[in-house]
C-alpha cells in the first residue's frame, strides 16, 4: 500500500479521499495549494507527533468527539474513532482528507472512481452522507463553523 496513492474511501461521516500528499489532493480537488486540508489521524499519539495542539482547556471534548473536525492555530484535524475507518487508516497513521465531490456537488461514483488510484470498499460500500461538524478551538471558546 501506497501512502502517496489517492484513496476513495467510506470515511466516518461520508465518501472522501485520502491521501498523504496534499499537491495530489488539491489538484484532484481543483482548489489552490495553499488552501489546506483537514488532517485525520488514528490516535492521539500520531495526532502529538505532528507537532498539532489543543488547547488544555479542550482536550476532554476533543477525545469524546465523534465525526467533528477541530480547527486549532489555523491547522483543522480529526481523531478518527469509527472502527471500519479507524481500522484503515491506523495502517498509515495520518491522511490529508477530502470529500469525494466537486465543490458544492453530490457524490458521482464513476466520476470519483477515475480519479482515485485506489478504491478501498467495505460492508458500508460507498455513500454520501452529512459531513463532520466543524469547530474553531481558542484559548478561551469553542465556535461551530459547520
Amino acid at each position: 500500500m501506497d501512502s502517496k496513492a489517492l484513496y476513495l474511501v467510506q470515511t466516518d461521516t461520508t465518501v472522501g479521499f485520502l491521501t498523504q500528499d496534499s499537491a495530489l489532493l488539491s489538484k484532484i480537488k481543483k482548489r489552490p495549494p495553499s488552501k489546506a486540508f483537514v488532517s485525520v489521524y488514528s490516535d492521539f499519539k500520531t495526532f502529538k507527533e505532528k507537532k498539532n495542539r489543543i488547547p488544555n482547556r479542550h482536550k476532554n471534548y476533543v477525545r469524546a468527539s465523534s465525526q467533528t473536525s477541530f480547527i486549532s492555530k489555523n491547522r483543522a484535524s480529526r481523531i478518527i474513532s469509527s472502527s471500519e475507518h479507524h481500522n484503515f487508516i491506523k495502517k498509515f497513521g495520518w491522511f490529508f482528507s477530502s470529500s469525494a465531490n466537486e465543490h458544492a456537488q453530490s457524490f458521482e461514483r464513476d466520476l470519483t472512481c477515475k480519479l482515485a488510484d485506489i478504491i478501498v470498499e467495505d460492508s458500508r460500500g460507498l455513500f454520501e452522507n452529512n459531513p463532520s461538524s466543524i469547530i474553531k478551538l481558542s484559548h478561551i471558546r469553542k465556535v461551530k463553523l459547520r
